[in-house]
């Protein structure tokens, strides 16, 4: 496994035989130089070689595989069957967007088509454009397995494939429906593919070992799971005061878009209306809610219309946002790579990001599994007295369609947690 070292610092896109319609779509996405996964996986890729790459989130691996991409699809001759030639398969709708409009981004200067496919929109729309032909297809598994049955989309000119996040593929139960992909592709000796995820588990190099030609391993700081960018601060807190810490965190720190994590939808919903009775905008997203209300959320919260996304770990994966100056795990994550996908959310392709995970009676049994995953101790600040906001918001009532809570009361200060630092 190849890991980065001095020899991807400084590494200019330039310095690669690129087609000028990519090098002018490099330049139009704002990029210059290559961060260390790129470094080390582009001459890799652009030979045509196969790929196995580790990767933490926001370390700019999707522009590999769409540079790599781009670069094929403009030296080879296009066939003269229709039907899509690169593949990028991805485990979340909101994944996919964000890879279409990467794509398009880094394409501005070429004619290629891209198609994203996901179910929970229109289905005969997507039939369609499936059917008008295109030339790169991001999918979710579920909703592309339904056009191959239906011969909707026809895979035998895929000569690229990318799978990426294969991880959490994999913990999202995919596996089954990526074999039944996989078996239908061209042989992995007539495509180049590339798999990325944020850890190479035995069960993800399998499935590369036997999908694959002779992947190479390339990781890009395989020891540090979490990105050095990234602040982590961690302050214990009661349950009773939760609310009043996080209100007064919002106050004290500097941040211009948030995302806050809860482990469970009812959380989310709780936290959403809590903020918003104390005059914040914001808005929350579960598993639950429809894909064309995901849609719009996103958009909103791209276009910094609203200014704090809750959220519960279902989404943790699919949030592709720039400039998230903040992130806040109001609970700790029972799954320690939940983690660090959470605050993978900022901190992205070289910018500084903070994260602060409040640890409450409830939750801090999970910090210890946390930090043992991540391989540090997170640092710890106390909150002062005087941090703790007043929670303005309604008291919430079981029954009418709302999370069921007590407001906030204020707590004798000898029995706050923040006080038993011994």
């Amino acid at each position: 496994m190849k890991s980065s070292n001095i020899e991807t610092k400084d590494v200019l896109f330039t310095e690669f035989d690129l087609p000028q319609e990519v090098l002018k779509g490099i330049e139009s996405a704002g990029f210059t130089h290559c961060t260390p996964i790129q470094a080390l996986a582009l001459p890799i890729t652009l030979k045509g070689d196969d790929i196995a790459a580790q990767a933490q989130t926001g370390t700019g691996k999707t522009a590999v595989f769409l540079i790599t991409i781009l670069d094929c699809l403009i030296r080879k001759p296009k066939p003269k069957d229709a039907g899509p030639r690169a593949l990028i398969i991805a485990p979340t709708r909101e994944l996919t967007v964000q890879i279409c409009e990467e794509a398009k981004l880094l394409g501005t200067h070429t004619d290629f088509r891209v198609l994203p496919v996901f179910g929970g929109i229109d289905y005969v729309k997507q039939e369609k454009a499936l059917r008008r032909g295109t030339d790169i297809v991001v999918a979710t598994p579920g909703r592309l397995i339904d056009y191959m049955k239906q011969k909707i989309f026809n895979p035998k000119n895929v000569s690229i494939l990318v799978i990426d996040e294969a991880d959490r593929l994999f913990d999202m139960g995919f596996i089954k429906d990526l074999r039944y992909i996989l078996r239908r592709l061209p042989r992995y000796t007539r495509r180049q593919s590339m798999l990325f995820s944020a850890t190479l588990s035995y069960g993800v190099m399998e499935l590369a070992y036997e999908y694959m030609n002779n992947p190479q391993g390339v990781s890009a700081d395989p020891e540090k799971i979490t990105v050095e960018e990234i602040d982590q601060v961690l302050y214990h807190v009661g349950n009773n005061v939760k609310p009043n810490l996080l209100l007064g965190l919002l106050k004290r720190e500097t941040w211009n878009r948030l995302l806050v994590f809860a482990n469970t939808r009812t959380g989310v919903e709780m936290l959403a209306r809590r903020l918003r009775d104390n005059g914040y905008a914001v808005l929350g997203i579960t598993g639950t809610v429809d894909q064309k209300k995901r849609l719009k959320i996103m958009q909103q919260f791209k276009a910094g219309e609203v200014k704090i996304l809750v959220a519960t770990d279902v989404a943790s994966r699919g949030i592709h946002v720039e400039d998230i100056d903040l992130v806040i795990n109001y609970d700790i994550p029972q799954d320690p790579e939940d983690y660090v996908h959470r605050i993978g959310r900022t901190g992205r392709v070289g910018k500084s990001g903070k994260a602060i995970m409040l640890a409450c009676e409830t939750y801090v049994y999970h910090l210890e599994a946390v930090e043992k995953f991540i391989g540090e101790k997170i640092k710890v600040e106390w909150a002062e007295d005087d941090w703790y906001e007043k929670d303005r918001s309604r008291p919430y009532r079981p029954g009418r369609g709302r999370a069921a809570s007590r407001p906030s009361r204020p707590f004798p200060r000898s029995s706050r947690l923040h006080k038993l630092k011994s």
